[in-house]
């Protein structure tokens, strides 16, 4: 049943240990009915991250990049009954991005399969997944209003004419096809503008391929949005001529118990959220998200930051990948008025040094994302450790900084002071926030909440910080919460959970908002309430409790068991001093709205509430490995590859073995077949070995260049 991974449940659970390897989706079928001269295409809306596609045993596509769509033709394969096999990869590639990145990388058909049947003309859908035709509306204002020119282009097979129609109106025009491509445009005149959440209103290219008997053979049909972004260093972000600031957040494609296998309802439930919180800006991050959440973005006038899975790691072998992903990302995905920059590379410096390597494989996708859409700005997201004078910075239109001060280390005013120094040292150039945050596992609680304590209090604290440096910058062109969920990220084990990533303002399975999520909507949204923190934090061993509220009115009157103890006026965050004693009904009220906790005098702090004291750390710290150099998550077939690697493995996984068992493993062609596909680590695993003999392996390997 699709959609489906294999990874819903291990890919969750901790221990950086879920499966990642081979899988295989089998289904039988029937010819579907067809006419002479028809296509049949099979479409695969996401398989991640190698796909081999086999019809009655023969393989007819091969697709590298686990989150674009890819088509294939089968006409020539189809039989009466037939087998359609997929072998789908998740495993290490070192030409394949993402290999390294605080998330999971789910495997498996993870979205939609469809079966399509094309008559002989038709538009082409095989190259890049390509939706077969593409309009890009360009808007210039002028005095009286504005007037917006409308380019509308077609790839077909065959030959005929295409007629272009706008909304069934009278914009329409019929366009011969010379060489497999048709092209016209339009002019609007004051055209009805895609304005964000304010008026997010789409229009309707139809397009239909006509005969040479000027009969229909096929039609297709897409939505777009007439606005216009602009970007400046002091004003920040525009739309449609005014500023527009960007206050966003992040958004991973997954959720517990389902993975990425996500359904419809799970799209449009984390859509309500985002737009319940006040949002008006997303960023999918780090890969292409599905067409069905694009949609959503253009239908309730979010604008959304598109990259591609170029993450933490460079690998030198990956080049001609990153640029695929990011040919198939604006050619399936150009049409949405929602999109207004494509992301090249997040973090991509977490594990590298800037090498000549790395800046030409930005360059190129530079040049290639301003061929293919000359409209839209790039975009980096860079760690904190790159420095400001980097050349790298330099290549894409738009720079933004991943700032975790006052979480992973250092403290909170050192993100102001980071960003305030980029801004005075390069005032000409647009400055994004593309990430911040701290985890926070709702058990936890605190009435002195402080960095490291994973408590839901200190991300609360974290958020009343960090908004108020992007409310007072107004030269930040939008800034990004990490994350508006939780998401899973099998190699942590840490505050209190497993393989998961608590940067979310909202828990994992999307039933629990988090409090810090009610201070953003009190910020950004115009939906009038009041929220009391802290409900989770019902025992207080304390005298003197502090009673916290956000809220987007001006004033708010507490309640302590129902007599009235103060009234506040306020800026989103109202602090109450409440003495207790017992049980208590606390109550917010400004005017008709009103929120309720209970909270109980105990003697003693309960435990249940209380991490042991972690040491926290950047996930690319804790692992510690350069994906450049063999490791334990090498496979044992890889690293007999290179010599000085299998001497390595010989060496040290002979130490220790029985006598008369030591065979070296590079000569021993037995266990090589038993074990060769699994990882080091695996084997080590299952083999009992301590921790100290994997970091003890891996270190070696570590030394030795791929």
């Amino acid at each position: 049943m699709l959609p489906h991974t294999w990874n819903a449940v291990d890919g969750q659970d901790g221990g950086n240990d879920y499966y990642r390897g081979t899988c295989m989706y089998v289904k039988k079928f029937r010819k579907p009915k067809m006419e002479a001269d028809s296509h049949a295409v099979l479409e695969f809306c996401g398989a991640a991250m190698v796909a081999k596609v086999y019809i009655n045993g023969k393989e007819v596509k091969m697709h590298a990049g686990g989150y674009s769509i890819f088509r294939t033709d089968i006409t020539e394969e189809l039989s009466e009954e037939n087998i359609l096999c997929v072998s789908v990869d998740n495993s290490y590639h070192n030409t394949i991005y993402p290999q390294m990145a605080d998330f999971t990388f789910y495997g498996g058909i993870y979205r939609e399969v469809n079966l399509i049947v094309l008559s002989a003309d038709h538009f082409e859908l095989i190259k890049d997944g390509t939706p077969g035709i593409k309009v890009t509306p360009v808007v210039t204002f002028t005095e009286t209003g504005n007037q917006t020119e409308v380019t509308c282009e077609a790839w077909v097979n065959g030959s005929g004419s295409v007629r272009f129609l706008v909304d069934e109106t009278e914009h329409e025009k019929i366009v011969p096809v010379k060489d497999g491509y048709a092209v016209c445009s339009f002019i609007l005149m004051d055209a009805h503008l895609w304005d964000g959440i304010h008026d997010p209103y789409l229009y309707t290219l139809r397009a239909e391929l006509l005969t040479d008997a000027r009969k229909p053979a096929d039609s297709l049909s897409m939505r777009f949005g007439c606005r216009k972004f602009e970007l400046d260093p002091q004003e920040g972000f525009l739309l449609n001529g005014r500023k527009y600031p960007l206050r966003g957040v992040s958004r991973h494609q997954d959720r517990e118990g389902a993975g990425n296998a996500l359904t419809m309802e799970m799209h449009c439930e984390d859509m309500a959220l985002i737009r319940e919180m006040g949002a008006n800006s997303i960023r999918l991050a780090h890969y292409q998200h599905a067409q069905e959440f694009y949609d959503l973005c253009d239908e309730e006038g979010m604008i959304v930051w598109a990259e591609i899975p170029f993450i933490s790691a460079f690998m030198k072998n990956g080049k001609e990948n990153t640029l695929s992903q990011m040919r198939e990302l604006i050619t399936q995905c150009c049409h949405h008025p929602s999109i207004y920059c494509w992301g090249l590379s997040n973090e991509i410096t977490a594990a590298n040094a800037v090498t000549e390597e790395l800046i030409e494989n930005h360059r190129e996708l530079e040049e290639l994302c301003h061929k293919m859409d000359p409209t839209r700005p790039t975009a980096m997201a860079h760690i904190s450790t790159l420095d400001m004078d980097s050349q790298l910075i330099r290549i894409a239109d738009l720079g933004a900084y991943n700032l975790y001060f006052g979480w992973y280390k250092g403290k909170l005013t050192d993100n102001e002071a980071f960003l305030d120094e980029y801004h005075r040292r390069y005032p000409y150039r647009c400055i994004g926030f593309s990430e911040y945050g701290a985890d926070a596992n709702i058990q936890f609680q605190n009435a002195e909440p402080e960095a490291g304590d994973y408590s839901e209090g200190y991300q609360s604290i974290f958020h009343e910080h960090a908004v108020k440096i992007i409310m007072e910058r107004p030269w930040l062109f939008g800034t990004y919460v990490w994350n508006m969920f939780d998401f899973a990220a099998d190699g942590r084990d840490e505050g209190g959970t497993h393989g998961l990533n608590q940067k979310g303002l909202v828990t994992f399975d999307r039933k629990i908002k988090k409090d810090a999520f009610y201070l953003y909507k009190a910020y950004w949204s115009r939906e009038p309430f009041v929220h009391l923190c802290g409900s989770r934090y019902a025992d207080r061993p304390e005298e003197i409790t502090e009673i916290k509220v956000y809220s987007n009115q001006p004033v708010v009157t507490l309640y302590v068991d129902g007599i009235e103890t103060e009234t506040k006026k306020a800026d989103r965050v109202f602090k109450f001093q409440v003495s207790i004693s017992g049980e208590h009904k606390i109550q917010a009220k400004s005017g008709n709205l009103s929120d309720e906790i209970k909270i109980r005098k105990v003697s003693e702090k309960n435990p249940s509430y209380v991490l042991k004291k972690e040491t926290v750390m950047d996930w690319f710290e804790r692992l510690g490995i350069n994906p450049n150099y063999y490791s334990v998550n090498d496979t044992i077939n890889n690293i007999l590859e290179n010599s000085k690697a299998a001497a390595v493995l010989d060496q040290m996984l002979g130490e220790g073995a029985p006598e008369g068992n030591a065979l070296p493993i590079s000569e021993n062609a037995g266990l090589r077949k038993m074990i060769g596909r699994m990882t080091v680590a695996d084997v080590l695993r299952r083999g009992g070995s301590a921790a100290g003999s994997l970091e003890k392996i891996n270190e070696a390997l570590q030394k030795i260049v791929k």
